[in-house]
């Protein structure tokens, strides 16, 4: 099992509600197809360095996750086909991104704990 890391810009005219839902159909998407969700962030609305479709702010979500490598193209064509998705990007994490992440958690876990 390959460890990987999505992340995704969500249109800013969405509700919460509707949010919430995009969300949680790539996270059933992953989890059906046998990926390990490790992490899970949403980053809120932030601004963009350029417009996309006449937008300048999306919605960010993070996945860190275990899976297969045959996984990536189902996620990639969804991604595609979904018209609330501006921009996507999957990346394979080496050992040493999984141990940066695992300690970036770890300190944000303190944090919060204070």
């Amino acid at each position: 099992m390959n460890h990987y890391e999505t992340v995704f810009i969500v249109t800013p005219v969405l509700s919460q509600d509707q949010l919430n839902e995009v969300t949680s159909k790539y996270k059933e998407l992953l989890q059906e197809n046998g990926a390990e969700i490790v992490n899970e962030e949403s980053w809120g609305l932030k601004k963009l360095a350029y417009p996309i479709n006449k937008k300048s702010t999306g919605f960010y979500h993070l996945f860190e996750f275990k899976a297969s490598g045959d996984i990536i193209a189902k996620l990639e064509i969804t991604f595609k086909r979904d018209e609330r998705i501006m921009r996507n990007l999957t990346v394979s994490l080496d050992k040493y991104a999984v141990e940066y992440n695992a300690k970036r958690r770890t300190k944000l876990a303190e944090k919060a704990g204070k």
